[in-house]
């Protein structure tokens, strides 16, 4: 069964509520080992880039923007029962306006879509 604290940090993040979902990914990274870490870990930097930009820290949004990209690089597109394609291409267009020193604005926020369900299965 799956930790249902996984579906509210999933929720909150889908939400813009970067601190919270903060809060509950950092949870559950901290007790997860293995291939699903440095998903989480990915997802957690990405929601911090995002509360970084609310508080007007460019740089540290483009810091963790980054590396929350890079540790999702080369995960399952559907990990965790998510679109990390979906989640991936968002956040490297905020990252490369970002990069530009562009203004963010038209650009959508990152969200974590549900996979389809023909790739929910878990192997």
């Amino acid at each position: 069964m799956a930790d249902p604290r996984l579906a509210e940090a999933i929720a909150l993040f889908n939400a813009s509520d970067w601190y919270a979902c903060h809060d509950g990914f950092e949870a559950l990274w901290h007790e997860t080992a293995g291939a699903m870490r440095p998903v989480l870990q990915g997802i957690l930097q990405i929601a911090v880039a995002e509360l970084h930009l609310e508080r007007g820290n460019l740089r540290g949004a483009t810091i963790l923007m980054g590396e929350g990209l890079g540790r999702l690089q080369g995960v399952a597109d559907w990990a965790l029962g998510l679109n990390l394609t979906a989640l991936r291409e968002c956040a490297s267009q905020r990252l490369r306006a970002l990069q530009e020193e562009r203004s963010l604005e038209g650009l959508e926020c990152p969200r974590l879509p549900a996979a389809q369900a023909q790739h929910c299965s878990v192997d």
